[in-house]
């Protein structure tokens, strides 16, 4: 069943576990996510970037997205996720990540999407929750869950761009809270974007400590985010360097950290990286084991692409070639069908073992199953 994220993060602030959020880039992605969810009994945050949104509505050119390319896609991912996850016995939310403007928040809950993020981090603080505030008084009347930011986290990562991290001021977090009337805050404490986060990284968890203290002390029912939080598994970088890659100083944040936050108050822990690295360690071992696809009709233009930056891990990168394929779930043939069960089992092999540590398996049972609309009467009694 679809449900705003709050009915979700709510459970995992309760009962002290962490949600991990995982982004989507097609529609099998979204098929196998909701599977392994299910099969784990564990609640599912899906999101789709805005970049994601722009590339899966036909923009080449995907972080440049045009306002039509975003509708388009949010739209595609938002059937994608009530294809599968609508009907399912465990409860689903679909989330904008890393939305830059009201006009994409727009595009997504059009789309069905049941939360968004609005990352105004780049602004001037007074500008930030102006805009934060601005996309809460839209988005929840219709009962969507509004996730805001505040601090800069440093790395690369689709339209997040820093090299340098500011931590987040936990007294300056519960000012946010009040002045914006947001659900939840992803704070800078230590994570890093994308596959080059240091070795040995330590993320700073007094910080998320002293900011949930200062909320519970303010009476502030909100909820704490994690991003840049993949892990990067060692074996997957080695994998692909062995495959042919060029992966570089590729390092993640240890998961015991990550179990350790969400006993401290990081309810939502957002995890991209890795699929990305999952997906791409398996079509490279496909080529490998079966040379003779290198060659097809079918897939010569797909490994061109897969091959023509062994830095990439990225398959919007590379699947351009079967676009219909990625946007539809249409499998045209048996060598496509085979780069898209790649996908699928890199999307399980990278979260089935984070439902387990993060500890969200089995607990579907403590997840109130609202819908946005009961949400939105919610939001309305209590003015926010």
């Amino acid at each position: 069943m679809l449900v705003p994220m709050r009915a979700i993060l709510e459970a995992a602030d309760k009962h002290r576990y962490g949600q991990g959020a995982f982004n989507m880039n097609s529609v099998g992605q979204v098929e196998a996510a909701v599977r392994i969810h299910e099969l784990l009994d564990s609640p599912a945050i899906l999101q789709g970037a805005e970049a994601s949104n722009a590339y899966l509505g036909g923009a080449a050119d995907f972080m440049n997205g045009s306002i039509e390319n975003k509708q388009k896609g949010a739209k595609v991912l938002g059937d994608a996720v009530k294809q599968y996850g609508g009907s399912s016995p465990i409860p689903v939310a679909l989330h904008l990540d890393h939305g830059k403007s009201l006009e994409s928040v727009k595009a997504c809950i059009a789309g069905g999407y049941t939360s968004v993020m609005i990352d105004g981090s780049s602004l001037p603080y007074e500008d930030n929750v102006e805009l934060t505030r601005e996309v809460v008084k839209y988005a929840h009347p219709y009962g969507v869950t509004v996730e805001g930011e505040l601090g800069v986290l440093a790395g690369v990562e689709d339209h997040v761009f820093s090299a340098t991290s500011t931590y987040t001021n936990p007294m300056q977090a519960v000012d946010f809270f009040k002045k914006t009337g947001c659900d939840a805050l992803a704070i800078s404490y230590g994570t890093c974007h994308g596959p080059n986060k240091g070795k040995d990284t330590r993320i700073r968890r007094e910080i998320a400590i002293a900011t949930k203290e200062c909320m519970l002390h303010e009476g502030i029912q909100g909820y704490l985010v994690s991003h840049g939080s993949s892990t990067v598994p060692q074996e997957y970088v080695q994998s692909i360097n062995a495959l042919g890659g060029q992966l570089v100083d590729a390092f993640g944040i240890e998961v015991a950290q990550l179990v350790d936050v969400a006993r401290c108050g990081i309810n939502k822990i957002n995890v991209d990286t890795d699929i990305r690295m999952a997906c791409t360690r398996n079509i490279l071992q496909l080529f490998h084991d079966e040379p003779a696809l290198k060659e097809s009709p079918a897939l010569a233009q797909f490994y061109r692409d897969l091959t023509a930056n062994p830095k990439n891990v990225d398959p919007r990168n590379y699947c351009n070639s079967i676009m219909d394929t990625i946007v539809k779930g249409e499998i045209p043939n048996e060598e496509v069908g085979k780069i898209v069960q790649c996908m699928k089992d890199g999307v399980v092999a990278a979260i089935a073992p984070l439902l387990v540590q993060f500890g969200s398996f089995r607990k579907s049972q403590y997840v109130e199953m609202v819908t946005c609309e009961q949400m939105a009467e919610r939001y309305k009694k209590e003015g926010i």
